[in-house]
């Protein structure tokens, strides 16, 4: 994964519970890197220690500081660093989810970026199932999060209900998402 990926994560930690918690967390997964360089790659282990640390030092399920993580990237990082990107995506956040599927495509800057593959079914007013594939397992709760913080971006509360997982066998994601309109 790309650096900002990290150091994003380290931006939460710090912002959420303090440099001291982000030191522990850091040491405990084994990280030497006392930075991250936003454009560098790094194994993608390295951020799957980073989440397992914190998960311990936190004492809450991996789950919680994935989704927490997803809401992060959406509300502060993206708009932080890629509001430009984030406004071209959509004026609603069903505008949004529809152009999804397109998104990654207009970051070019990343040469190395192997980006999560999204498609839209079922598409309604206030709905639509949103498919996530990705070769990168385990981060069904990062996009859970990162729905989360689209709905919060859009004051558009959403409801998911996770319909196919593929930690449970499934080949891919699947999202049943509403809002209200």
């Amino acid at each position: 994964m790309y650096g900002m990926v990290n150091k994003a994560v380290q931006d939460l930690i710090v912002t959420n519970h303090g440099a001291g918690v982000w030191e522990n967390i850091r040491q405990q997964a084994g990280v030497e890197e006392e930075m991250f360089i936003s454009s560098e790659t790094y194994p993608d282990e390295l951020t799957f220690r980073l989440v397992a640390a914190a998960s311990a030092v936190l004492a809450v399920p991996a789950e919680v500081v994935l989704n927490e993580f997803g809401r992060w990237w959406i509300l502060k990082t993206t708009q932080e660093g890629y509001g430009h990107l984030m406004k071209a995506g959509g004026k609603s956040l069903g505008e949004f989810l529809a152009n999804l599927p397109n998104f990654h495509t207009r970051i070019v800057m990343m040469p190395a970026l192997r980006p999560p593959e999204f498609e839209c079914s079922d598409v309604e007013k206030n709905s639509l199932r949103l498919h996530y594939r990705s070769h990168r397992r385990g981060l069904s709760a990062f996009v859970i999060g990162l729905l989360d913080g689209l709905g919060e971006m859009f004051a558009t509360p959403v409801t998911l209900c996770h319909e196919q997982r593929q930690d449970d066998g499934a080949d891919h994601d699947v999202f049943q998402v509403s809002w209200k309109v």
